[in-house]
Protein backbone atom coordinates (compact mmCIF):
# COMPACT_ATOMS: atom_id res chain seq x y z
CA UNK A 1 0.00 0.00 0.00
CA UNK A 2 1.28 3.34 -0.90
CA UNK A 3 2.28 5.94 1.69
CA UNK A 4 -0.16 8.79 1.81
CA UNK A 5 1.21 11.89 3.32
CA UNK A 6 -2.33 13.19 4.51
CA UNK A 7 -3.26 10.39 6.23
CA UNK A 8 -3.36 9.83 10.19
CA UNK A 9 -1.48 7.70 12.02
CA UNK A 10 -3.17 4.30 12.27
CA UNK A 11 -2.06 2.39 15.44
CA UNK A 12 -3.43 -1.37 16.53
CA UNK A 13 -2.62 -2.44 20.00
CA UNK A 14 -3.08 -6.18 20.06
CA UNK A 15 -3.16 -7.73 23.31
CA UNK A 16 -5.67 -10.46 24.86
CA UNK A 17 -4.51 -14.20 27.02
CA UNK A 18 -0.95 -15.67 27.04
CA UNK A 19 -1.63 -18.12 24.18
CA UNK A 20 -4.31 -16.57 22.23
CA UNK A 21 -2.64 -16.06 19.09
CA UNK A 22 -0.52 -12.85 19.42
CA UNK A 23 2.26 -14.37 17.48
CA UNK A 24 0.05 -15.50 14.91
CA UNK A 25 -1.43 -11.81 14.90
CA UNK A 26 1.57 -10.01 14.07
CA UNK A 27 2.73 -12.38 11.36
CA UNK A 28 -0.35 -11.28 9.57
CA UNK A 29 0.14 -7.60 10.11
CA UNK A 30 3.49 -7.98 8.69
CA UNK A 31 2.03 -9.53 5.89
CA UNK A 32 0.04 -6.68 5.54
CA UNK A 33 2.91 -4.24 5.48
CA UNK A 34 2.41 -2.82 8.65
CA UNK A 35 5.77 -2.16 11.34
CA UNK A 36 5.06 -4.49 14.39
CA UNK A 37 6.68 -4.45 17.66
CA UNK A 38 6.28 -7.39 20.25
CA UNK A 39 5.74 -7.06 23.32
CA UNK A 40 6.14 -3.50 23.94
CA UNK A 41 5.99 -2.18 27.73
CA UNK A 42 2.77 0.67 27.07
CA UNK A 43 4.97 3.53 29.06
CA UNK A 44 7.08 3.20 26.02
CA UNK A 45 4.69 3.94 23.90
CA UNK A 46 4.85 7.63 23.60
CA UNK A 47 8.52 7.90 23.19
CA UNK A 48 7.63 5.17 20.12
CA UNK A 49 5.30 7.63 18.55
CA UNK A 50 7.86 10.22 18.75
CA UNK A 51 10.68 8.31 16.88
CA UNK A 52 7.65 7.30 14.12
CA UNK A 53 7.22 11.13 14.19
CA UNK A 54 10.33 11.91 13.06
CA UNK A 55 11.40 8.95 10.74
CA UNK A 56 12.86 9.82 7.67
CA UNK A 57 10.46 7.28 5.68
CA UNK A 58 6.77 7.47 6.92
CA UNK A 59 5.57 5.00 8.81
CA UNK A 60 1.64 4.81 8.11
CA UNK A 61 0.40 1.86 10.36
CA UNK A 62 1.62 0.16 13.42
CA UNK A 63 0.65 -2.79 15.44
CA UNK A 64 1.79 -3.51 18.96
CA UNK A 65 1.62 -6.11 21.09
CA UNK A 66 1.12 -5.15 24.60
CA UNK A 67 0.69 -8.20 27.37
CA UNK A 68 0.93 -9.74 30.32
CA UNK A 69 4.66 -10.23 30.22
CA UNK A 70 5.09 -6.13 30.65
CA UNK A 71 4.36 -7.21 33.89
CA UNK A 72 3.67 -3.90 36.08
CA UNK A 73 4.42 -1.81 32.95
CA UNK A 74 0.85 -3.14 31.49
CA UNK A 75 -1.08 -1.32 33.68
CA UNK A 76 0.38 1.64 32.21
CA UNK A 77 -1.73 0.63 28.53
CA UNK A 78 -4.21 2.81 28.89
CA UNK A 79 -2.49 5.90 29.30
CA UNK A 80 -0.17 4.55 26.95
CA UNK A 81 -3.29 4.48 24.51
CA UNK A 82 -4.55 7.64 25.57
CA UNK A 83 -1.11 9.38 24.66
CA UNK A 84 -1.77 7.72 21.43
CA UNK A 85 -4.85 9.56 20.65
CA UNK A 86 -3.84 12.66 21.70
CA UNK A 87 -1.77 12.94 18.91
CA UNK A 88 -4.54 12.37 16.32
CA UNK A 89 -3.96 9.30 15.23
CA UNK A 90 -6.67 6.23 14.84
CA UNK A 91 -5.95 3.85 17.53
CA UNK A 92 -7.76 0.46 18.01
CA UNK A 93 -7.17 -2.99 20.12
CA UNK A 94 -7.42 -6.16 19.54
CA UNK A 95 -7.99 -8.20 22.15
CA UNK A 96 -7.32 -12.38 21.59
CA UNK A 97 -8.63 -15.09 23.75
CA UNK A 98 -9.87 -18.69 23.25
CA UNK A 99 -11.17 -21.26 25.58
CA UNK A 100 -9.31 -22.28 28.97
CA UNK A 101 -9.36 -26.11 27.40
CA UNK A 102 -7.68 -24.91 24.69
CA UNK A 103 -5.79 -22.49 26.04
CA UNK A 104 -4.31 -25.22 28.54
CA UNK A 105 -3.83 -27.61 25.88
CA UNK A 106 -1.55 -24.90 24.04
CA UNK A 107 0.52 -24.55 26.80
CA UNK A 108 1.08 -28.12 27.40
CA UNK A 109 2.01 -28.28 23.64
CA UNK A 110 4.45 -26.22 23.84
CA UNK A 111 5.94 -27.30 27.55
CA UNK A 112 5.56 -23.39 28.99
CA UNK A 113 4.40 -22.37 32.25
CA UNK A 114 1.61 -19.49 32.52
CA UNK A 115 3.47 -15.99 32.65
CA UNK A 116 1.72 -14.91 35.85
CA UNK A 117 1.50 -18.08 37.95
CA UNK A 118 5.03 -19.93 36.34
CA UNK A 119 5.11 -22.14 39.81
CA UNK A 120 1.71 -23.23 39.69
CA UNK A 121 -0.78 -25.01 37.42
CA UNK A 122 -2.18 -23.19 34.13
CA UNK A 123 -5.71 -22.99 34.55
CA UNK A 124 -5.39 -20.90 37.63
CA UNK A 125 -2.83 -18.51 35.78
CA UNK A 126 -5.45 -18.06 33.08
CA UNK A 127 -8.13 -17.29 35.23
CA UNK A 128 -5.89 -14.56 37.29
CA UNK A 129 -5.30 -13.17 33.30
CA UNK A 130 -8.42 -13.66 32.48
CA UNK A 131 -9.50 -10.97 35.43
CA UNK A 132 -6.65 -8.47 34.83
CA UNK A 133 -7.46 -7.98 31.32
CA UNK A 134 -11.37 -7.63 31.85
CA UNK A 135 -11.10 -3.75 31.79
CA UNK A 136 -8.80 -3.46 28.29
CA UNK A 137 -11.30 -6.48 27.00
CA UNK A 138 -13.92 -4.21 27.60
CA UNK A 139 -12.69 -1.23 25.68
CA UNK A 140 -11.45 -3.45 22.61
CA UNK A 141 -12.68 -2.58 19.16
CA UNK A 142 -11.87 -6.15 17.60
CA UNK A 143 -12.24 -9.43 20.22
CA UNK A 144 -11.49 -12.39 18.20
CA UNK A 145 -11.68 -15.83 19.82
CA UNK A 146 -9.08 -18.77 18.67
CA UNK A 147 -10.25 -21.37 19.96
CA UNK A 148 -11.21 -23.63 16.90
CA UNK A 149 -9.97 -21.39 14.38
CA UNK A 150 -7.30 -22.07 11.83
CA UNK A 151 -4.44 -20.27 11.20
CA UNK A 152 -5.55 -18.88 7.62
CA UNK A 153 -9.19 -18.25 9.51
CA UNK A 154 -7.71 -16.24 11.85
CA UNK A 155 -5.42 -13.95 9.40
CA UNK A 156 -8.59 -14.01 7.60
CA UNK A 157 -10.25 -11.93 10.00
CA UNK A 158 -7.84 -9.72 11.22
CA UNK A 159 -7.49 -8.70 7.21
CA UNK A 160 -10.83 -8.01 7.24
CA UNK A 161 -11.02 -6.20 10.85
CA UNK A 162 -8.41 -4.11 9.72
CA UNK A 163 -7.45 -4.23 5.63
CA UNK A 164 -10.61 -5.05 4.40
CA UNK A 165 -9.74 -3.00 0.75
CA UNK A 166 -6.66 -5.66 0.54
CA UNK A 167 -8.51 -8.56 0.34
CA UNK A 168 -8.37 -9.97 -3.02
CA UNK A 169 -8.85 -13.66 -4.96
CA UNK A 170 -4.87 -13.71 -5.52
CA UNK A 171 -4.53 -17.39 -5.19
CA UNK A 172 -2.60 -18.61 -8.25
CA UNK A 173 -3.02 -21.57 -9.01
CA UNK A 174 -0.79 -24.53 -10.59
CA UNK A 175 -1.60 -27.00 -13.50
CA UNK A 176 0.68 -29.80 -13.71
CA UNK A 177 0.10 -32.38 -16.09
CA UNK A 178 1.75 -35.72 -15.95
CA UNK A 179 2.56 -39.57 -16.27
CA UNK A 180 2.29 -41.86 -13.79
CA UNK A 181 4.85 -43.96 -14.88
CA UNK A 182 7.55 -41.20 -13.52
CA UNK A 183 5.06 -41.21 -10.46
CA UNK A 184 2.68 -38.41 -8.68
CA UNK A 185 4.18 -34.82 -8.30
CA UNK A 186 5.29 -33.73 -4.77
CA UNK A 187 3.55 -30.58 -4.39
CA UNK A 188 0.39 -31.57 -5.82
CA UNK A 189 -2.73 -30.57 -3.74
CA UNK A 190 -5.46 -32.52 -5.79
CA UNK A 191 -4.55 -35.52 -8.07
CA UNK A 192 -7.04 -36.60 -10.83
CA UNK A 193 -6.18 -39.69 -12.74
CA UNK A 194 -7.43 -39.40 -16.39
CA UNK A 195 -6.31 -42.80 -17.45
CA UNK A 196 -9.55 -44.55 -18.23
CA UNK A 197 -10.25 -42.27 -20.74
CA UNK A 198 -9.59 -43.20 -24.57
CA UNK A 199 -5.85 -43.12 -25.04
CA UNK A 200 -4.58 -41.58 -28.51
CA UNK A 201 -1.54 -43.46 -28.21
CA UNK A 202 -2.90 -46.32 -29.98
CA UNK A 203 -3.63 -44.05 -32.81
CA UNK A 204 -1.08 -44.28 -35.18
CA UNK A 205 -1.47 -41.07 -36.52
CA UNK A 206 -1.66 -38.92 -32.94
CA UNK A 207 0.92 -40.92 -31.24
CA UNK A 208 3.44 -38.95 -32.00
CA UNK A 209 1.64 -35.36 -31.60
CA UNK A 210 0.49 -34.20 -27.80
CA UNK A 211 -2.71 -32.80 -26.10
CA UNK A 212 -1.32 -29.56 -27.32
CA UNK A 213 -1.70 -30.48 -30.49
CA UNK A 214 -5.86 -29.93 -32.00
CA UNK A 215 -6.00 -33.34 -33.45
CA UNK A 216 -5.08 -34.90 -30.32
CA UNK A 217 -7.42 -32.79 -28.09
CA UNK A 218 -10.60 -33.00 -30.96
CA UNK A 219 -9.75 -37.31 -30.47
CA UNK A 220 -9.79 -37.58 -26.16
CA UNK A 221 -12.69 -34.76 -25.83
CA UNK A 222 -15.00 -36.42 -28.66
CA UNK A 223 -16.25 -39.11 -26.30
CA UNK A 224 -19.28 -39.00 -23.86
CA UNK A 225 -17.18 -40.00 -20.87
CA UNK A 226 -14.52 -37.48 -21.46
CA UNK A 227 -16.89 -34.31 -21.37
CA UNK A 228 -18.70 -36.07 -18.42
CA UNK A 229 -15.27 -36.69 -16.20
CA UNK A 230 -13.91 -32.81 -17.48
CA UNK A 231 -17.47 -31.38 -15.94
CA UNK A 232 -17.26 -32.92 -12.73
CA UNK A 233 -12.93 -32.26 -12.78
CA UNK A 234 -14.22 -28.59 -13.22
CA UNK A 235 -16.79 -28.56 -11.01
CA UNK A 236 -14.67 -29.73 -8.14
CA UNK A 237 -11.73 -27.19 -8.67
CA UNK A 238 -14.15 -24.16 -8.58
CA UNK A 239 -15.79 -25.64 -5.45
CA UNK A 240 -12.50 -26.03 -4.02
CA UNK A 241 -10.79 -22.63 -4.78
CA UNK A 242 -12.89 -20.36 -2.92
CA UNK A 243 -12.28 -22.35 -0.04
CA UNK A 244 -8.47 -22.31 -0.45
CA UNK A 245 -8.46 -18.85 -0.80
CA UNK A 246 -10.51 -18.36 2.09
CA UNK A 247 -7.42 -20.41 4.33
CA UNK A 248 -5.42 -18.16 2.61
CA UNK A 249 -3.64 -20.22 0.38
CA UNK A 250 -1.06 -18.78 -1.58
CA UNK A 251 -0.99 -20.96 -4.48
CA UNK A 252 -3.31 -24.30 -5.77
CA UNK A 253 -1.56 -27.15 -7.85
CA UNK A 254 -3.80 -29.21 -9.83
CA UNK A 255 -2.09 -32.37 -11.23
CA UNK A 256 -3.79 -34.12 -14.32
CA UNK A 257 -2.20 -37.40 -15.08
CA UNK A 258 -2.34 -39.94 -17.86
CA UNK A 259 -0.02 -42.98 -18.26
CA UNK A 260 2.54 -41.16 -20.28
CA UNK A 261 1.93 -37.74 -19.57
CA UNK A 262 1.86 -36.70 -23.54
CA UNK A 263 -1.66 -36.78 -24.48
CA UNK A 264 -4.79 -37.58 -22.11
CA UNK A 265 -3.52 -35.13 -19.26
CA UNK A 266 -1.97 -32.52 -21.48
CA UNK A 267 -5.47 -32.22 -23.04
CA UNK A 268 -7.34 -31.48 -19.92
CA UNK A 269 -4.54 -29.46 -18.26
CA UNK A 270 -5.34 -27.53 -21.24
CA UNK A 271 -8.47 -27.11 -21.37
CA UNK A 272 -8.77 -26.52 -17.34
CA UNK A 273 -6.29 -23.69 -17.78
CA UNK A 274 -8.41 -22.13 -20.55
CA UNK A 275 -11.65 -21.98 -18.93
CA UNK A 276 -10.19 -20.77 -15.48
CA UNK A 277 -8.42 -18.46 -17.34
CA UNK A 278 -11.18 -16.82 -19.11
CA UNK A 279 -13.48 -17.30 -15.70
CA UNK A 280 -10.93 -14.54 -14.39
CA UNK A 281 -8.84 -16.78 -12.45
CA UNK A 282 -4.37 -16.45 -12.40
CA UNK A 283 -3.46 -20.11 -14.08
CA UNK A 284 -0.03 -21.09 -14.92
CA UNK A 285 0.12 -24.51 -16.87
CA UNK A 286 3.48 -26.86 -16.63
CA UNK A 287 3.42 -29.94 -18.44
CA UNK A 288 6.22 -32.01 -16.95
CA UNK A 289 6.76 -34.63 -19.44
CA UNK A 290 6.99 -32.65 -22.57
CA UNK A 291 9.29 -29.94 -20.69
CA UNK A 292 12.49 -31.34 -22.41
CA UNK A 293 10.55 -30.58 -25.59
Amino acid sequence: MAVNPGAAMRYVIVTGLSGAGRSQAMKAFEDMGWYCVDNMPPALIPQFAELVKNQSEPIERAALVADIRGGRFFDDLENGIESLRQTGASVQILFLEASTAELIKRFKETRRTHPINPTGSIEAGIEMERERLEAIRASADKIIDTTQKTIGQFRTEIQKAFEPEEIEDSMSISIQTFGFKRGIPLDADLVFDVRMLPNPFYIAELRNLTGNDAEVQDYVMKFQDSLSYYERLLDMVEFLIPLCIKEKRAQLVVAIGCTGGQHRSVTFGNLLAHTLKERGRTVAVYHRELSGQ
